[in-house]
């Protein structure tokens, strides 16, 4: 993990201080990125012991579309409990169900992103389009900016299952990808994603599977190692249940940050020399498509976090530092 001890380096170097949300500055610096040969370990944090059990946890919990923190719990993981329930911000927030509520977080996007479609009332083709792409008619209505009559259709897109259905049918394709910044949405989050683009590229010659993962926001003392985990055994999975081998994880940060009660722990990190990478095993449970020849995609959400577990993890004395909310 020198990749990630040469980034806070980086950020100690030639980030500037900055005023943030939360109260807590941080030591921004913009633009960073780090790429992983799966083939050669698993990109785990050595320098302190990293909660890995509580990242799958909630990469599980994504799989499974939870916006409820108690359903993260239920899966190892408590880092969503003070969002969920201590930012008043959130509390006082009217899209709020109560207590352990997140809104439409992360694997909701990921699984059930709410897709609409408004097209006239008189275009038949383009309608019986929609509806054979699995768009439902919620109502028809008449416009009040003089287009006439409107019909409204709506359909649950599960943006993950996609993604996993092309790496099937057409893994040439470029446009593997799902997101989870959604507009129209934001104000009814507890957080706004800050890992919000993943993309898969296939390399059939090879049989290998990457993945280019673009985060707007890291918290590089605590969040970097969660998400870099938990992209990871994404990409693991998807090569598992598709037949391709994971390779490269490419890792792009928009803005790359320290928070300042962070920085002692990030400090004695740089002290410390890297053990080497893990590996990442995944259980027999799941299935192997490229073993199997059956595809059951059904697994992404029948996963469980013991399904996961690293070999070889070497790691030093854990550190802790509280979480900016």
């Amino acid at each position: 993990m020198k990749q990630y001890l040469d980034l806070v380096q980086s950020i100690f170097d030639t980030g500037s201080w900055q005023d943030n949300r939360t109260g807590v500055r941080t030591l921004s610096m913009p633009g960073a990125m780090m790429r992983f040969d799966l083939q050669e370990g698993f990109p785990a944090v050595t320098t302190k012991k990293l909660a890995f059990k509580s990242a799958i946890g909630e990469m599980v919990g994504f799989l499974r579309g939870s916006r409820n923190a108690a359903e993260f719990r239920a899966l190892g993981c408590k880092v969503w409990d003070q969002n969920a329930n201590e930012n008043q911000q959130w509390l006082a927030n009217p899209y709020r169900l109560g207590e352990d509520d997140l809104g439409p977080v992360y694997g909701v996007q990921w699984r059930n992103w709410p897709a609409y479609k408004m097209l006239p009332a008189g275009e038949t083709r383009q309608i019986e389009d929609a509806t054979a792409r699995g768009y439902h008619l919620l109502g028809r209505f008449d416009s009040t900016d003089g287009q006439g009559e409107q019909v409204l259709l709506y359909k649950a897109v599960d943006q993950l299952r996609q993604c996993l259905d092309t790496i099937i049918k057409d893994p040439g394709n470029r446009r593997i990808l799902f997101h989870g910044w959604n507009w129209a949405q934001l104000e009814e989050m507890a957080l706004p994603p800050c890992h919000l683009l993943y993309q898969f590229l296939v390399n059939q010659a090879k049989g290998e599977i990457s993945l280019c993962l673009y985060i707007r926001s890291n918290d590089v003392g605590l969040g970097t190692p969660f998400n870099l985990t938990e992209g990871a055994a994404l990409l693991t999975l998807m090569g598992r249940l598709t037949g391709y081998k994971p390779r490269w994880f490419t890792y792009f940060i928009g803005d790359a940050h320290i928070y300042e009660n962070h920085v002692d722990m990030l400090q004695e990190q740089l002290k410390r020399e890297p053990f080497p990478a893990p590996k990442l095993v995944l259980s027999d449970r799941i299935p192997d498509y490229a073993v199997t020849g059956q595809y059951e995609p059904e697994w992404l959400e029948k996963v469980e976090p013991s399904d996961f577990w690293l070999e070889g993890y070497q790691h030093h004395a854990p550190l802790t530092a509280p979480m900016a909310v």
